[in-house]
């Protein structure tokens, strides 16, 4: 999937979100000064919602004096939830289905507040047409585990055919487009909300046209110690930090772990 491509020829753009008052416009600036630490050739469009508060909208002149491009974007209100998300705030999560109205770009690449980069990344703009490429997440709700499925295998005889591939929405690489954009907002008025809000739908909706990507471009840090076997810290560009390194205290689970002080 590299490229020798270095240069940005415009149709190209890396895009995060940032929505309400908690403390992700701080991920959000790191973000930025990760990809201009690495030299990548690409603008950073940040799509904020309205109820980001102003005292963190002043931080927006960072992100503007980084090179960054401020793109205002409305909710968007998934049906009511009978059975809860798994974090009450997932569910303005669904806001980030609005990305897919940046036709301006050809493609693009989707990175959460909580992530951070370490390797330029570019040669991903290359990647064949007509696919999304995500990082296939670790763990399924049984035991089961699409990583390494020998390990525990799946019981056909009692829940029929594996689930398809899952992924992890917090690092996207995607082609906007305004058809599937109406496309995506009718079908989720449809769609019960489950646990896992956007992440859920995204899998759903994309899942035949769905291209799975290395560790490299999105470490989530629980594969450290549920699959050492498929990481190579040397190799990482991408890290996506399930306690937020902002928040960082020392007192966190596995924190005491060499591998993961290498990347606090």
């Amino acid at each position: 999937m590299a490229s020798t491509k270095t240069t940005n020829d415009g149709k190209g753009a890396y895009v995060t979100f940032l929505a309400g008052n908690l403390d992700y416009w701080m991920g959000v600036v790191g973000l930025a000064k990760g990809l201009r630490k690495v030299k990548s050739a690409y603008p950073l469009v940040v799509a904020i919602l309205p109820d980001v508060p102003e005292e963190h909208r002043q931080m927006t002149q960072i992100l503007v004096a980084q090179g960054c491009i401020i793109r205002e974007i409305e909710p968007v209100i998934p049906p009511e939830n009978q059975s809860g998300y798994a974090m009450a705030y997932y569910v303005i999560n669904y806001s980030k289905l609005r990305i897919w109205e940046f036709v301006e770009y050809e493609k693009m690449i989707y990175l959460d507040g909580d992530i951070q980069v370490f390797g330029n990344i570019d040669h991903l703009f290359d990647s064949p047409s007509g696919y999304l490429y995500a990082f296939k997440t670790p763990q399924y709700k049984i035991g089961y585990c699409q990583q390494s499925p020998e390990k525990v295998t799946w019981p056909v005889e009692s829940h029929g055919p594996p689930p398809p591939k899952y992924f992890n929405a917090g690092m996207l690489v995607f082609e906007p487009n305004l058809v599937t954009y109406e496309d995506v907002l009718e079908v989720v008025k449809v769609t019960t909300p489950t646990s896992f809000a956007e992440q859920d739908f995204l899998n759903m909706y994309f899942k035949d046209i769905y291209k799975p990507i290395p560790t490299t471009y999105n470490l989530v840090l629980a594969m450290l110690w549920r699959h050492p076997e498929h990481v190579d810290l040397d190799q990482i560009n991408v890290v996506h930090y399930c306690a937020k390194p902002w928040r960082f205290t020392g007192d966190e689970e596995h924190m005491d772990r060499e591998d993961i002080k290498m990347l606090i």
